[in-house]
């Protein structure tokens, strides 16, 4: 934490230098005076103390500004909007408490932790006083269970962007709960969440969180088509998945995304063993599909770009069944798919077959005389 010594050097430095900045006390300089000195901190305006906050640009000062008096606390509690507590290593549950009901104004909290110290009550503090909350990072919070999605749901029902990566002690229940109340989402990282992420789960998240764009369901093992064909129909503005280690999914989920996902830029099937040359045909089909919309209408729309829209992103590591034609058509298809070691976007590290697939701009390389390298780069 940082002392109540150490801030008042770090805001007393501060206001030195915005008074030099902004031309305050320049007369004094220039006949040879010393600058002003602060008689009382309390008494500093509420603008300035606000400026030398944000430059300072350091969230221990603001937690710490906080503690100060109460006028301090209410012009910090109306104008952060942002926090981070992940610099804490010790007693974080006690600090995120104790912060929660000065900070109301609160629209992004992140909450990262390196060892797990986050408990429910901390959760329950945030979404008791913190209504206004947009994005949430909770990932690697070991200790949470079903209360703080139960909590979120109730407390904060403006979220667009939540991350619980790694919270594995969350059931389907709860996460079902939240997408009833929380259907701004927009953006949700689920991996490793394994109880939590079921079927059932996924079809109320297609439901209820139409406006979903970003969503991670990374070894979340218990997935299968239906879950994700629900996704595909209920979420048509997808623009990344990454279902990684989905060991049960089948060509059927990625033919349900290639048809009902028209801006998806970001796919991953890392480990996804059963996926076949039937789902890479049925992505490169799709950009033909799309061409009277969707993502030819993009490119149309922002000048012609190619690369505008369209597959940018995709990963198929160790999906071992894949044959080079239908992956070559992929990468034909989508020209923002690379596999040349300066942009390498086609990531197929552990498939030895499809080290013959390349990007055109590999291609033209080797025709202008280069030499093609291997693509199975692990990455």
């Amino acid at each position: 934490m940082v002392s109540a010594r150490s801030l008042d050097g770090e805001l007393d430095s501060c206001f030195r230098n915005l008074m030099v900045t902004s031309g305050g006390g320049r007369g004094q300089a220039e006949i040879g005076g010393d600058m002003p000195t602060l008689s009382g901190w309390k008494d500093l305006p509420m603008e300035l103390l606000m400026r030398i906050i944000s430059v300072v640009g350091d969230d221990r000062v603001v937690v710490v500004a906080s503690g100060v008096c109460t006028g301090w606390r209410d012009a910090l509690g109306w104008g952060v909007t942002n926090l981070s507590l992940s610099w804490c290593q010790q007693n974080m549950n006690n600090l995120t408490i104790s912060c929660a009901h000065k900070f109301t104004k609160l629209q992004v909290l992140t909450i990262r932790q390196i060892k797990p110290q986050l408990e429910d009550s901390a959760v329950e503090a945030v979404a008791n006083y913190c209504y206004d909350l947009r994005e949430l990072d909770l990932s690697r919070s070991f200790r949470l269970s079903d209360r703080s999605l139960y909590a979120l749901a109730n407390g904060c029902p403006r979220l667009t962007k939540l991350n619980i990566s790694g919270c594995s002690s969350f059931s389907d229940s709860a996460l079902i709960y939240l997408s009833c109340h929380c259907k701004n989402l927009k953006c949700l990282n689920l991996c490793g969440c394994v109880k939590a992420v079921t079927d059932g789960s996924l079809q109320a998240i297609a439901c209820n969180c139409a406006h979903l764009q970003s969503l991670n369901l990374g070894w979340c093992d218990n997935v299968t088509d239906e879950g994700v064909t629900s996704l595909a129909s209920g979420c048509p503005d997808l623009r990344a998945l990454d279902l990684c280690g989905c060991v049960l999914i089948t060509d059927e989920s990625v033919i349900a995304l290639a048809s009902g996902c028209p801006h998806l830029r970001s796919l991953g099937l890392y480990y996804c063993q059963n996926i076949t040359d039937r789902a890479m045909y049925s992505l490169a089909n799709s950009c033909v599909k799309s061409k009277r919309g969707g993502w030819g209408a993009a490119r149309s729309s922002s000048g012609g770009s190619k690369d505008v829209d369209g597959l940018a992103n995709l990963n198929i590591s160790q999906c071992t069944a894949l044959t080079p034609p239908a992956v070559q058509a992929v990468c034909d298809s989508f020209p923002s798919l690379h596999t040349c070691p300066e942009r390498h976007s086609l990531i197929i590290s552990g498939c030895l077959s499809l080290t013959s697939v390349h990007c055109a701009c590999g291609l033209q390389r080797h025709r202008a005389g280069g030499t093609l390298q291997p693509t199975s780069h692990a990455y």
